[in-house]
């Protein structure tokens, strides 16, 4: 039960991951983290806290991140689809600004792998679709906060129309790139 494979993204540190998945006539079984294979695959990783939510379809979360004690996350889906989205936010990195796409569900068996210094989100594909996350390092009240997903110096392309996003109050209001870079200098 330790058919993991790990693939390096294009930004440094990043990985996509397939991991286990096995099933029959009863259903399936998914293993999403081991840390002695994902040591040695390259990522030190202590789970420090595990949630899940539950999107419906259209809803884009992010992009989060913390400003002072960043986490590093691995992120699955349990049931739907999302096209999820990282993005480097550390300046003094060649792939600051950078980002990366890719679908994770239910049905593909893959994760991703966001280093410290990273934003993170996605858009839900499906209704009910279930996120499933593991973070390393403890939540930051004080510093957790996020880029608006639409900012136009990153240039995502989103798989939803604009018209039909649905987000939070709170991600409607996250900051640009230019205040965030900003609050890095008062820092």
């Amino acid at each position: 039960m330790t058919n993991f494979d790990m693939e390096k993204l294009a930004l440094k540190e990043a990985y996509l991951i397939n991991y286990f998945s096995t099933g029959d006539n009863r259903g399936n079984f998914k293993k999403c983290f081991e840390k002695n294979i994902f040591s040695n695959g390259g990522i030190e990783f202590n789970v420090s806290e595990t949630f899940i939510s539950v999107s419906e379809k259209n809803v884009i979360r992010g992009l989060h991140f913390q400003l002072l004690n960043p986490q590093a996350k691995i992120v699955c889906v349990i049931k739907g689809r999302v096209w999820d989205v990282i993005v480097d936010l550390r300046v003094q990195s060649m792939t600051y600004k950078k980002w990366i796409g890719v679908e994770l569900s239910d049905k593909n068996n893959k994760a991703i792998y966001v280093p410290r210094g990273f934003a993170h989100g996605f858009a839900a594909l499906e209704d009910e679709t279930i996120m499933l996350y593991q973070c390393d390092g403890l939540y930051d009240k004080s510093s957790d906060t996020g880029i608006l997903y639409n900012e136009p110096e990153i240039g995502i392309t989103w798989p939803v129309k604009e018209k039909e996003v649905i987000q939070s109050e709170r991600d409607k209001s996250l900051m640009s790139l230019k205040e965030y870079e900003k609050r890095l200098r008062v820092m």
